[in-house]
């Protein structure tokens, strides 16, 4: 049986990292085998694109070359990790996906909404998440709780501006997809948060 792809998306501070855990566990409880992943890396050579793409040493990188490095490790990432655990029956749990790219390189570099999706189609061909959450916040909120968790890499020293753009871009892709998406507010406390995770995970199992 093939399995389930289901990615979680949203700007920074929006609490990724503790939400993914949730998801992983509440379905690892139902009995589902998940694989939890990342973008940019789940692969050796998308980890060392990962650290090229937030790396101060290439703050001036030119938004075309950071959408080819990030098609570049997704190719890498579906062919050799993706793709093979949805046909084991694995559900694949990811922390962000192409929908990071139509919000960040999209929305926040301005790069043609059609320039992705054709590398889209040529890196995914059909393939799309069969859920994607989208954890939802103010930018200002989710950069002043980012603020201090580490020292920041090349996309969080970005403007305010650039993260409402891209927060705006994410807001549009669910407008659009309503079928697929799922928007959360993470600018509410974390159990309430929660709730409402536990909630949407259990309507998409049903």
């Amino acid at each position: 049986m093939q399995g389930r792809f289901i990615t979680v998306e949203g700007i920074e501070g929006v609490g990724k990292t503790t939400n993914m855990e949730l998801l992983r566990t509440t379905l690892t409880a139902r009995g589902i085998s998940v694989l939890s992943t990342r973008e940019p890396g789940g692969t050796p050579l998308g980890e060392a694109v990962r650290g090229l793409l937030l790396s101060h040493e290439f703050a001036g990188m030119h938004e075309d070359s950071e959408l080819l490095l990030m098609f570049a490790a997704r190719a890498e990432h579906l062919n050799r990790v993706i793709r093979p655990a949805l046909a084991n029956g694995q559900w694949v749990l990811c922390d962000r996906f192409t929908d990071a790219t139509y919000a960040y390189q999209g929305g926040g570099r301005g790069i043609a909404t059609r320039r992705i999706a054709e590398l889209e189609q040529w890196v995914q061909g059909d393939l799309r998440p069969d859920l994607v959450i989208v954890l939802d916040i103010e930018p200002a909120q989710g950069l002043a709780r980012a603020k201090g968790r580490s020292e920041a890499d090349r996309f969080e020293s970005e403007t305010l501006a650039f993260f409402e753009r891209t927060r705006a871009a994410y807001l549009d892709r669910a407008r659009q997809y309503p079928e697929r998406y799922r928007v959360i507010d993470a600018g509410r406390p974390l159990a309430e948060v929660q709730e409402i995770l536990r909630r949407t995970l259990e309507d998409f199992l049903a």
